[in-house]
């Protein structure tokens, strides 16, 4: 690809991976639900696990379909699913209806994940791939962070949150048309499609099988900050949603800084070392979320969580990626199914809460992730392939 052309594809794969970002409102809106609706925790918690389960039902079809169509329309498909997902609770707005629109949103961004990476993997050479997608990251990490603030604008300003919704829906739109009007030439697998044996199979390889539970606990990570840092706030210190709610921002606002810093750091050093230093700002962090109830301390754990948790992803999936590089549909696959993750934390740190009534049960979980990811630091390789 020459350089004109790379920069010209590149635009809108960005813009696109801004719409994966979208996913994320779902720590803040579950808050507001929660209020709404007068929720338990674990029914509240409900709605960011229907987020994340669609990653374990549609991760490897979406491999297989990628195969088929190409990895440029199956985006397009995320990209239109997406914006229907927007559009439901502006339609309807009850309990039932989030929970069909955050299907919606899992959906969408199950085919996104997906398809979004490995279609990156055909624009740029594969020994800055892991910086690359570091970058989309920094790009999805925008789209995070401004979800709370756009959120309690709209509610301070027009007492009314899901303003949210049209406005991301008017991006996601943009996006489709954009990348719709982009021409990328995507290189063909090896062989013919993969059945859903032969992708699963692959996780009996230990290098696979490592990175997708570690794919699993980050994104468990991830999510499980995203909707309990608010929670401990008002818990603690009995502040309101709407104040409390910044503390997710500064959760991705964090994530967003570690993204922008890595994608330079990762193209000059080793991924290993920077990994184990990332993990360690997180085993920081929630020992202090353990230990301390000052306002300042328990902001600077959560922002060390989303500077310490930015990087984690790109650097397991790039790793997963170069490992088996004539299977990188299928690979990706089984990676964003690993971000089936974000189901299974949320639960478990609803039931946790519920029965110890404090958000301690949640951090309890939190901590079980980054153990693993403490494991991880210490297999992953200098170099891959």
């Amino acid at each position: 690809m020459k350089q004109k052309s790379i920069y010209l594809a590149l635009i809108p794969v960005m813009l696109s991976f801004f719409v994966m970002g979208f996913v994320d409102l779902v720590g803040i809106a579950t808050n507001y639900v929660k209020a709404d609706f007068a929720l338990s925790e674990t029914m509240a918690n409900l709605l960011p696990s229907m987020v994340f389960f669609w990653f374990l039902v549609f991760s490897v079809p979406t491999g297989m379909l990628m195969n088929r169509i190409g990895r440029r329309k199956t985006v397009l498909i995320s990209l239109v699913v997406t914006a229907f997902a927007l559009l439901s609770p502006l339609i309807d707005y009850s309990f039932a209806s989030m929970l069909v629109s955050f299907s919606l949103l899992g959906i969408g961004n199950t085919l996104m994940q997906v398809s979004l990476n490995p279609l990156l993997s055909n624009i740029v050479a594969g020994d800055k791939l892991a910086s690359s997608l570091t970058f989309g990251q920094f790009v999805k990490a925008i789209a995070s962070f401004s979800a709370p603030i756009i959120a309690a604008w709209a509610a301070a300003s027009f007492g009314d949150w899901k303003l949210l919704f049209p406005i991301f829906m008017v991006v996601s739109i943009l996006a489709t048309i954009f990348l719709g009007m982009t021409s990328i030439e995507e290189t063909d697998e090896k062989g013919s499609g993969s059945t859903f044996t032969q992708c699963f199979a692959l996780l009996g390889d230990k290098v696979i099988l490592l990175s997708f539970i570690g794919i699993m606990c980050h994104v468990g990570i991830d999510v499980g900050t995203n909707v309990t840092a608010p929670k401990i706030l008002m818990e603690r210190l009995a502040m309101s949603l709407e104040d409390a709610g910044y503390a997710t921002s500064l959760y991705f606002l964090f994530r967003t800084i570690g993204c922008f810093t890595g994608a330079f750091v990762l193209a000059r050093f080793s991924s290993k070392k920077f990994f184990a230093i990332s993990v360690t700002l997180m085993v920081a962090a929630i020992i202090g979320l353990f230990v301390f109830n000052s306002l300042t301390v328990i902001y600077i754990c959560i922002a060390l969580i989303g500077l310490g948790n930015s990087n984690i992803f790109p650097i397991i999936l790039s790793q997963a990626l170069l490992y088996m590089p004539d299977k990188k549909n299928e690979v990706s696959g089984l990676m964003i199914m690993g971000l089936f993750g974000g189901t299974i934390f949320p639960l478990l740190m609803g039931l946790l809460t519920d029965a110890l009534s404090s958000q301690t049960g949640a951090l309890i979980v939190l901590a079980m992730g980054i153990i693993y990811l403490i494991f991880v630091s210490f297999k992953l390789k200098e170099k891959v392939g």
